[in-house]
């Protein structure tokens, strides 16, 4: 009799905290969370059927806060994603805690899920991107579009753009030196060099710089641009050359212009200024805003290559707050074609979110430009320090709490938040 007062008992209590049951938060701290990735996943399925969800800034490391359902809860048993069931008053509790004056938190809104759009090339692997390996990984649907789909203004299908490891300038990333001998070089630049014939460009030079000039009016229009690697300072760079020739003859069969470092106009730029070009076509580098070539010196090393994420008010720069969401302050720092941006070489106007504080490099920088943004993130693979061409996939299951590929995601949610005057 005892037993089955006890399991009536148990059975009231499980229906009683059911019913009082109105959220479910996904922990994002350190020890909170199993798998920050899929987390991300989570929620950007919870927007995609209209839920509403809340993501809470500097709180347990930018948790999210979902209604509570056996959907949900059954999604993020299967995606391996740690959850905790909230009644009314735990989840009242810590929104009131978050609104505090005194606290350096945040609610912001999450309304609905972004469209999504990689610009890369067709038929790449995967894996020779850090930000579609990690959509991916976290479940998240994207549409892959290229050279085409820009040109004929489908940018403004999507609220968010990733710019695949792209040579804007149509040097064909400055591999000649190393590679140019390669079979698949020699296939990339033929395909290049067709896909610009086609689309009715003399030159790889002249379709990459259009192409750059419908992103930069994507941007400007409204849309939200990310980048990585040589995406970043080969955008720029081809938007500040517009109005002149400085591929040598082995990358556009003709001679450069005379003196074109003259004639840069870095007002055309998006976040750099004043940098000097590199002239040395065997040399794989486009200009003096990487550092790449500084931790070729050995002044780094793994052990000891970290950077810094700022400190920003989430109650007064909810933005950069947002994309600076972690569980941890110090990220590992990872190379690539480009791997971080000298802090002189950045105009005024963008702002500096991730730093490393051995030589005060930029890792990590936003920017407005018209009514749209951009975050440019140095580096080709958080969990690969010095991808090289031809290495291994990186199997995000082994990094299922990266804080380098927490960065990625944060950018992808972005403009899911709810649009509101901001207070600066």
């Amino acid at each position: 009799m005892n037993y089955i007062k006890q399991l009536v008992f148990l059975l009231i209590l499980i229906c009683f905290t059911k019913l009082n049951a109105s959220s479910v938060l996904l922990p994002m701290d350190s020890d909170g969370q199993q798998n920050h990735l899929k987390a991300y996943g989570i929620t950007y399925w919870a927007l995609a059927k209209n839920y509403k969800v809340n993501w809470l800034l500097n709180y347990r490391g930018g948790s999210f806060l979902l209604p509570d359902g056996d959907d949900i809860r059954k999604e993020c048993q299967i995606r391996g994603v740690s959850f905790e069931v909230l009644t009314d008053a735990a989840t009242a509790s810590i929104l009131e805690e978050i609104s505090s004056p005194s606290q350096n938190m945040e609610t912001v809104v999450l309304e609905k899920a972004p469209k999504i759009a990689v610009y890369t090339p067709k038929g790449k692997q995967p894996w020779d991107d850090a930000v579609t390996m990690v959509l991916t990984y976290a479940e998240i649907p994207y549409t892959e579009i290229y050279d085409t789909e820009v040109l004929s203004d489908q940018l403004v299908l999507y609220e968010w753009l990733h710019l695949h490891h792209e040579d804007f300038t149509g040097q064909y990333g400055k591999f000649f030196g190393n590679y140019r001998n390669a079979p698949w070089y020699i296939q990339q630049k033929a395909e290049a060099e067709a896909l610009a014939k086609k689309l009715g460009y003399n030159k790889v030079s002249e379709e990459k710089l259009a192409v750059a000039t419908k992103i930069r009016d994507y941007v400007i229009g409204g849309g939200f641009m990310f980048a990585m690697c040589s995406a970043t300072d080969s955008f720029d760079i081809a938007l500040s050359a517009q109005t002149t020739d400085i591929c040598e003859p082995m990358f556009d069969g003709d001679a450069s212009e005379p003196n074109y470092q003259a004639k840069i106009d870095y007002n055309n730029t998006f976040a750099f200024k004043d940098f000097i070009l590199e002239k040395q076509p065997m040399k794989y580098e486009f200009s003096d805003i990487d550092t790449t070539e500084e931790h070729g010196k050995g002044s780094f090393s793994m052990e000891v290559d970290y950077f810094t994420l700022m400190d920003f008010s989430a109650k007064w720069d909810p933005i950069p707050t947002m994309l600076c969401q972690n569980h941890t302050q110090i990220v590992k720092g990872f190379m690539g074609q480009t791997t971080a941006f000298v802090s002189e070489k950045i105009k005024s106007n963008v702002l500096l979110m991730g730093e490393c504080k051995i030589n005060g490099e930029a890792r990590y920088i936003h920017g407005t430009k018209g009514k749209g943004m951009f975050t440019y993130y140095g580096g080709h693979d958080p969990e690969d320090y010095q991808h090289r061409v031809g290495d291994a996939p990186t199997v995000l299951d082994l990094h299922p709490n990266s804080p380098g590929y927490r960065l990625i995601l944060n950018n992808v949610l972005f403009p899911a938040a709810r649009k509101k005057k901001l207070k600066t």
